[in-house]
């Protein structure tokens, strides 16, 4: 999918699905994010990953989306990483006491914890 602000790119691999997200991910967009996002949430015999490689910005409304997926994903006992966050992004993650969550995350990329 497609916005003239945000572009995901998904990829299945072995068990894995990968949502490569690129852009602005904000209010504006959110509806899109979610819609994209929601469907992959309910795969609980899948690892979700999300690739921020090319996340230029993240507003509050996206950080909350990104919690809301690990939630959805925790309560389906799923595996969930966010890979490849940008420094600037990891720094917004760090001030919103986010990041220990997402790096719990990231222990599942394996598909077990570290």
């Amino acid at each position: 999918m497609q916005t003239d602000k945000l572009t995901f790119r998904t990829e299945n691999l072995d068990g894995t699905t990968v949502v490569h997200i690129a852009g602005e991910l904000d209010l504006e967009v959110a509806s899109q994010m979610r819609a994209t996002m929601e469907p992959l949430m309910e795969l609980g015999d899948r690892k979700l990953v999300l690739n921020l490689r090319d996340l230029k910005y993240i507003d509050s409304t996206g950080i909350g989306i990104l919690i809301g997926i690990l939630k959805a994903r925790h309560a389906k006992q799923a595996p969930f990483a966010v890979e490849e966050v940008p420094a600037t992004i990891r720094k917004l993650f760090d001030m919103t006491g986010i990041t220990p969550f997402l790096t719990a995350a990231e222990s599942y990329s394996n598909g077990s914890p570290k």
